[in-house]
């Protein structure tokens, strides 16, 4: 009996340090400010400012995190360290997969340096509204198909329209437990919805 306790105190703490790592590996890290207009559950709608992305495409011969990841440690026209942030982003349409890493706020898009690899574009996505649902889980096919599912359903019932493919956030590193990953599916929406209350 006194074992069984003392086993379950152990996995108490083991999870809570875990979760607590998994918070500040989070926080130490520069996100998008947003704004939430409508929050449902674990179903926001957001407005975002114009973001600058560093963007590669995705094949069988690239697999995107690394050649982004060079980009930012120095291969790049002026040799710049550019600050990672959160969360990475992946598209996934018809014709075109790509990941892409969001550039600190503090640069312009005119202020960062060339990149040395021609299949890194640096780009500006334009400000909009978002609808977002927050998933848990690994990356996989099914995940995210399920997730950009109960998104669209969820789309609906509010009476709201998409205006382009899925993409999808992801915020922690490979080693976070898929069970408390925080995992984001998002579609730009046309219609407007109520008046935005600031809380980020």
């Amino acid at each position: 009996m006194m074992k069984g306790l003392i086993l379950l105190a152990l996995l108490a703490l083991v999870v809570a340090a875990v979760v607590v790592g998994c918070k500040a590996t989070r926080s130490g890290y520069e996100s998008p400010k947003y704004t939430v207009v409508k929050r449902d559950g674990r179903f926001e709608v957001r407005d975002y400012p114009a973001l600058v992305v560093a963007q590669t495409p995705i094949n069988d011969m690239n697999g995107g995190f690394m050649t982004l990841f060079r980009f930012i440690t120095g291969a790049n026209a002026s040799g710049k360290k550019i600050a990672m942030t959160t969360p990475v982003l992946m598209s996934d349409s018809d014709t075109n997969r790509s990941m892409a890493f969001v550039m600190p706020a503090s640069y312009a898009p005119g202020e960062l340096p060339r990149p040395a690899d021609p299949g890194v574009e640096l780009r500006t996505v334009t400000a909009g509204r978002f609808a977002v649902l927050d998933f848990t889980g690994g990356r996989s096919a099914g995940n995210e198909s399920q997730a950009a599912a109960r998104l669209q359903a969820w789309l609906k019932l509010q009476s709201l329209v998409s205006a382009s493919a899925p993409v999808f956030a992801y915020y922690d590193p490979p080693w976070i437990p898929t069970f408390l990953r925080r995992n984001e599916v998002m579609l730009r929406i046309q219609e407007e919805a109520p008046a935005a209350r600031p809380t980020k």
